[in-house]
């Protein structure tokens, strides 16, 4: 940390130095260098030697920032620049992501976790792309607005594929059965053996991802459909959809603990529902609850009901339930007895009369079989095997540890001084984003001074170097995934897909607004298609398994260069606008 401080101090000591400090003797007129000697005037090579030191110093002029902050022509000085400029950025952004981190323990999900943490997020990228597109004239505009640009996919194309490889590497545990072992890495570096497990709401979050790359299709329909769409039209249109798409995620963000109390309120049921049949199926000595073609045998749920009916009376009663759950393994529905019994009693007793006679308890069963095997379609089994009860109860039992995971690792203990932390919290936020705020635009200026110097399009600078400055997923993602677990994978890669999610709407609404108010020139169609590639394969490679083998690794690490090949290919070889 002493260092930090060190590098911010030497940092901001050289950037606040009057950048033209020299030493010599002043010419008050132009007239009078006729008169000063060079030494040599006997020589006609001095005319060699004046050219010689004209190419050695840059006709070439930059704009200090804010008026003081130092620029310069040269390649190694605006290197030296955009590695300072871009350090800072890297600390706004720790300093916002460890204040939110924070706030998040002391004032928990909702608002803060889901609406505004979220966004600060993504503000330093929003602060880049907007210093991009606000700079100087409109021609000035357009030359620099291809760093935000440049940002904007280097920072999705980096989350998506450097990031997300490297945290399947880090994170790998053993494969069994389909699924990661917690802590228990003994097979290397096996491609099918290892790799790691997340949760459910992992493929929800990839799945949102997708959608959240309708607005960079809208942007593009001029080049399918130039007819009906012109390019304002087309950015307009985008813009609307993607603020509007961040409207909705936002409030999903708000209400997700309660959607996921809720589903998991649901799976406990059916992890309960599944329990009570194979408990019920071992007491019936070998019959069958379905019969050859697959309807219900309501016989023998008539002899079960007739066993439970401890007093002969016609009725099972609250009491015959606490009986009958006893013998079943409550552990594994993380349900106590009487919640369980409620849960039963409240699903068969349909005239309220607090207990269950034989032909709702006929009803009862047949629906839970119902349920059975619509679940046995869907995964393809067959729904006359007698294996059937036992392999739904033990996919309910998964279901139900992934939505529950190992929660020892969502805190790190308890906050003391909830006051004093909440105040250190909004100060590191406050600071983030002034620090993020005011280097944004000399950042996207030694950006595209060094593009200028060296004649490298500003897009890949920004591509290459900008993620990496204004991320604050990448150390923390890859210090949490090595921890091994289902539940560090599944926050991991959750917040992977929710940064990006949130830059594909955030920093590309700020990015269109800029390019439609200036009445820029959109010709970013390339630059497009790549975030376009990229989102939907890795998307899709999490929307519908749960279950990452190493391989995928290689997947994901390969896409990054195959995006920088395509870009240039489409870019400076076929030419695509």
């Amino acid at each position: 940390m002493r260092c930090k401080i060190s590098f911010v101090c030497l940092a901001f000591t050289i950037l606040f130095i009057p950048p033209r400090f020299s030493f010599g003797r002043p010419f008050i007129n132009q007239e009078t260098l006729e008169m000063v000697s060079d030494g040599v005037q006997d020589r006609k090579e001095s005319s060699n030697l004046i050219r010689l030191n004209q190419k050695l110093v840059s006709e070439d002029t930059c704009t200090e920032a804010y008026g003081f902050l130092p620029c310069t022509t040269t390649v190694l000085g605006n290197v030296f620049l955009v590695l300072v400029y871009g350090y800072l950025m890297f600390m706004a952004a720790k300093l916002m992501s460890r204040g939110s981190e924070i706030l998040l323990q002391i004032l928990g999900p909702g608002i803060i976790g889901g609406l505004f943490l979220p966004v600060l997020s993504s503000l330093p990228d929003a602060a880049i792309i907007l210093a991009s597109g606000l700079s100087g004239s409109k021609e000035t505009a357009q030359t620099q607005v291809s760093v935000g640009m440049g940002l904007l996919a280097g920072s999705t194309v980096m989350l998506l594929t450097l990031l997300w490889g490297s945290c399947l590497v880090v994170g790998k545990c053993d494969i069994e059965n389909s699924v990661a072992i917690d802590q228990k890495d003994t097979k290397a570096f096996s491609l099918t053996g290892s790799g790691v497990s997340t949760d459910i709401w992992t493929s929800y979050g990839a799945r949102i991802m997708i959608i959240s790359i309708i607005p960079f299709l809208i942007v593009q329909l001029p080049q399918v459909l130039p007819s009906i769409f012109s390019s304002p039209t087309a950015i307009l249109l985008a813009f609307i959809v993607s603020v509007s798409l961040m409207i909705v995620y936002s409030l999903y963000q708000v209400f997700q603990p309660w959607i996921q109390r809720r589903r998991l309120v649901y799976v406990k049921h059916k992890n309960l529902m599944s329990g009570l049949l194979k408990h019920l199926k071992s007491q019936v000595g070998g019959r069958r609850f379905l019969k050859d073609d697959g309807e219900p045998n309501t016989e023998v749920i008539k002899k079960v009901f007739e066993r439970l009916d401890k007093n002969s009376d016609g009725y099972i009663t609250a009491k015959d339930l606490r009986a009958l759950i006893i013998g079943m393994h409550l552990e594994e529905t993380d349900m106590e007895l009487g919640e369980a019994a409620e849960e039963i009693m409240l699903d068969f007793d349909k005239s309220h009369d607090s207990r269950i006679d034989m032909e709702e308890f006929v009803r009862g069963i047949t629906r839970w079989l119902q349920k059975v095997k619509h679940s046995a379609r869907k995964n393809e089994q067959c729904p006359t095997t007698p294996r059937l009860l036992n392999n739904f109860h033990q996919k309910t039992i998964e279901e139900q540890e992934m939505l529950l995971g190992d929660h020892s690792d969502e805190t790190t203990g308890s906050v003391g001084n909830p006051r004093w932390n909440t105040m250190k919290a909004v100060l590191m936020l406050l600071l983030g984003t002034v620090v993020a705020s005011v280097f944004a635009d000399p950042l996207v200026d030694a950006v595209d001074n060094f593009s200028t110097a060296t004649s490298i399009p500003s897009f890949f600078v920004s591509f290459l170097i900008l993620p990496f400055a204004s991320s604050g997923e990448i150390v923390s993602g890859l210090i949490f995934a090595s921890r091994k677990k289902i539940r560090t994978a599944s926050l991991t890669y959750s917040e992977i897909y929710g940064s990006v999610t949130m830059s594909n709407m955030l920093s590309l609404s700020v990015f269109l607004g800029l390019v439609y108010i200036r009445g820029l020139s959109w010709n970013f169609s390339s630059e497009v298609l790549i975030i376009l590639i990229v989102c939907t394969i890795m998307g899709l490679i999490a929307s519908f398994r749960t279950t990452f083998p190493l391989w995928m690794s290689f997947i994901a690490l390969a896409l990054y260069p195959f995006s920088l090949l395509l870009i240039y290919i489409l870019d400076y070889v076929v030419g695509l606008a």
